[in-house]
């Protein structure tokens, strides 16, 4: 004896969205047990005295070949030749 098809359609239907439910159901408890110990971290303590200044820029040694073997490095990656790109600025990270 063969299941009939629209049976096995709705019995399909309903395995995927009992799934689903159940999905979010998970995600849920997760998203609550995750909440719940973050709360018990203590707060930092206040900074007291204010944060050191930061070190004022220094001059890039040899920043010509820098730029140059950044552009490079570019149109290797882009597949294009090193003439054509630009850089316009480069900032410290």
């Amino acid at each position: 004896m063969e299941p009939s098809i629209p049976f096995v359609i709705l019995m399909g239907i309903g395995v995927v969205f009992f799934g689903l439910i159940c999905i979010i159901l998970l995600c849920m408890a997760m998203s609550a047990i995750c909440r719940s110990m973050g709360d018990k971290t203590p707060a930092p303590a206040p900074a007291a005295a204010a944060a050191p200044a930061a070190p004022a820029q220094q001059a890039i040694p040899n920043r010509q070949a820098m730029v140059a073997a950044i552009a490079v490095a570019v149109a290797e990656e882009m597949g294009t030749d090193p003439a054509g790109i630009r850089i316009l600025s480069i900032k410290k990270l």
